[in-house]
């Protein structure tokens, strides 16, 4: 499962740089030098706490309109050939946003930018360098991407009944090449400044420009009209930052950066778009598989793999606040802190998904009964997407925590192919999964074999931070993910004890509500119960620095310019 748009690792709502504030771009006003006078880049900045807070706003305005925008799709085209040919296209936005705005260009950007604030250098000469090649050679792709449509289409859906719409879907939605690429270098850039709003927007007036084209022309142009969406808020995501790009750029000191150091920056780029692609590769694998089943059955593993991304991508919001410190002391070689970050964000996260996971489970006919049985909607294809939606929520901890370990992982600015290799492994479990079960339990085997692809690969990534980052306590993780699980089970049942009580007399949206409150608070009284750590575990407790620190090996100082 991946973060592609309400959530995620995709393009319409994700979380991409969280809000901090009415008073955000003044946590990079005193100039570029953020972190140069210590390790501690936050100093000047806005807490975690507050800036994931605040930003919370932005992002679930974003979030609410991609809700919109495919409660607007199941109104209008259901879940149907042509919804199906739609998503085949919009598999070009949902590999480019990790590539572009989130994984590949963020893990590459903001540890480079971090450090040429970190030693007084501006960015002028790094954006003035970088951002016209990349978008020549992304303008060039996008070309070979409409030209190759055809071809396109038959190898994602070789099986698929409407190919002719979904060759004019892919040719519009090309464009996203190019204009993902902008907006993700220039929310790279501002967060590396702790300007977190402009990034925090992208998706509201991302969402926003899909749904004005979809209210204006689905009824002359049909599925068309989406793609047009796609491609026109592609364009608003790159207005919304301008204005705050443009003065970083302007309050920036004189530039130092040699041209040199930013051809070896750049360099690091590989081996994290193989990390991007290969993650991305999972939806590739489902719908390739789905597009042999029934008609619509890519639609309802979408419709399923939206709703339940939400809670993910927004446990998220922390780690993205929280990775400019990370890559800082990384910077600064210490281990200490890094493992630190690292075990107090996991706890946090995995807190949040678990929870949502035991409340998906148990209302997942509710909630999809409430958000997408309208028009076209029928109620077989809400059954169908309540339980591949239930078997998906089994990955969510699996996809928060792969987020979370890649970052450690490439913070530090030297190229590394661990975390890439290992969604390799994660990526050969689910194509397998999927091939052997598919016949047999059709969309169901497809999201179990992501949910089981993802959590392998997480674990692996666990122990190679382990091993290669930071002295991680691999024991205090596994007992906090534990106890979490159990509390998160315990919630669960009391949550589907809750849902067999409601009659048929009940309103759609009551279940859904009442049984979200009971959930949460099930969870926070079994954590009550159990520790009063089980989510923040102590410092002093979550990180055993006395063998560890002997066993990992610390990164090596980056140093643009320099060695790799």
């Amino acid at each position: 499962m991946t973060a592609a748009d309400t959530a995620p690792r995709s393009p319409d709502g994700a979380p991409r740089g969280p809000d901090t504030g009415a008073r955000g771009p003044d946590t990079g006003a005193r100039g570029p030098d953020t972190g140069a006078r210590g390790s501690d880049t936050g100093a000047r900045g806005p807490s975690v706490g507050r800036a994931a807070a605040l930003s919370g706003v932005l992002i679930a305005g974003g979030t609410a309109l991609g809700f919109l925008r495919d409660l607007a799709m199941a109104h209008l085209f259901g879940a149907s050939g042509s919804t199906d040919a739609f998503l085949v296209a919009w598999t070009i936005p949902e590999t480019v946003s990790p590539l572009l705005i989130e994984d590949a260009m963020a893990l590459l950007m903001v540890p480079a930018i971090t450090r040429l604030l970190a030693r007084g250098d501006g960015p002028r000469a790094f954006v003035g360098t970088t951002l016209p090649r990349l978008v020549g050679i992304l303008a060039l792709v996008a070309l070979c991407l409409a030209v190759a449509a055809p071809a396109l289409v038959g190898v994602f859906a070789p099986g698929l009944t409407e190919p002719g719409p979904a060759v004019h879907c892919v040719r519009l939605t090309a464009i996203t090449v190019v204009t993902f690429g902008i907006a993700g270098f220039m929310s790279a850039t501002l967060r590396a400044h702790h300007r977190f709003g402009p990034p925090a927007a992208i998706y509201l007036a991302y969402n926003v420009g899909i749904l004005a084209l979809i209210g204006g022309l689905s009824g002359l142009l049909g599925i068309t009209s989406a793609a047009i969406g796609v491609a026109f808020g592609s364009v608003l995501m790159v207005a919304v930052q301008a204005p705050a790009f443009a003065r970083c750029l302007r309050e920036a000191p004189a530039p130092r950066e040699s041209a040199a150091s930013v051809r070896l920056g750049i360099a690091a780029v590989a081996p994290i778009v193989v990390y991007t692609v290969t993650r991305q590769a999972q939806v590739f694998v489902e719908r390739f598989l789905g597009s042999g089943l029934a008609a619509g059955s890519i639609s309802q593993l979408n419709y399923a793999q939206k709703v339940a991304q939400v809670p993910m991508v927004l446990s998220l919001l922390i780690v993205t606040v929280t990775f400019p410190r990370l890559a800082r002391a990384s910077a600064d070689g210490d281990t200490r802190q890094i493992a630190r970050r690292i075990q107090q964000d996991l706890a946090v996260v995995s807190g949040m998904v678990l929870c949502a996971t035991a409340y998906l489970v148990a209302f997942a006919p509710a909630i999809i009964e409430v958000l997408f049985e309208h028009g076209a909607f029928t109620s077989a294809d809400t059954h169908s997407t309540a339980v591949i939606m239930r078997v998906y929520a089994l990955g969510l901890w699996g996809q928060s925590t792969v987020g979370l370990a890649a970052r450690a992982f490439f913070a530090h600015g030297r190229p590394t192919w661990r975390p890439a290799a290992v969604l390799a492994t994660g990526l050969a479990v689910t194509a397998a999964v999927g091939a052997a079960f598919a016949a047999v339990a059709g969309t169901v085997a497809l999201a179990a074999a992501n949910a089981a692809g993802i959590t392998v690969a997480a674990v692996l990534l666990l122990i190679g931070l382990r091993l290669r980052v930071a002295p991680v306590s691999l024991r205090r993780v596994g007992a906090d993910v534990a106890r979490l699980a159990l509390i998160a089970a315990g919630a669960c049942a009391a949550g589907l004890l809750t849902a067999t009580a409601f009659g048929s007399g009940v309103p759609a949206i009551v279940p859904p509500v009442a049984g979200g409150a009971v959930t949460a608070g099930t969870f926070a009284a079994l954590i009550a119960l159990a520790r009063r750590d089980a989510i923040v575990p102590g410092t002093a407790r979550s990180i055993d620095l006395s063998r560890a620190a002997r066993r990992a090996r610390p990164p090596r100082p980056y140093r643009l310019g320099g060695d790799q």
